[in-house]
């Protein structure tokens, strides 16, 4: 199994929202969401795991890394909605990575632009919860 992703523009921010599971065999699809999000976006990333079915190991550090790359870009990386089975842990080279329990307590407001993989969950199964 793989992941799908959905990245959205906000206000000053970006939203990697994933679904699936981040194992080993998707971080290179993972990684490429996260370059997509550098060319399109500014500000800070929420990457928002509400969707994701879990992630091993690799893909916990394939976020580590994720957030080195951003954070060789001026910008940052924070977590909504961390699966149950696990909390990234981050080595000293990391920098800090922001948790919030769901999307909506980031207080992330408005799309402004959104693309996705091709077999991104119908809106129904991921709904973003509302905003206020």
């Amino acid at each position: 199994m793989t992941i799908e992703w959905r990245y959205t523009t906000r206000q000053d921010l970006g939203v990697l929202s994933l679904a699936g599971y981040l194992g080993a065999e998707a971080t290179d699809r993972f990684a490429g969401a996260i370059g997509w999000a550098l060319a399109r976006g500014t500000g800070p990333v929420i990457l928002d795991l509400t969707g994701l079915l879990g992630w091993s190991a690799g893909g916990q550090i394939a976020v580590a890394q994720a957030a080195r790359r951003l954070g060789e870009s001026g910008r940052r990386l924070e977590l909504a909605a961390i699966p149950a089975d696990g909390s990234l842990v981050p080595d000293a080279t990391c920098p800090p990575v922001p948790v919030h329990c769901d999307l909506a307590a980031h207080g992330a407001h408005g799309a402004v632009k959104q693309w996705t993989t091709d077999d991104w969950p119908t809106p129904q199964a991921t709904e973003e919860p509302a905003l206020a």
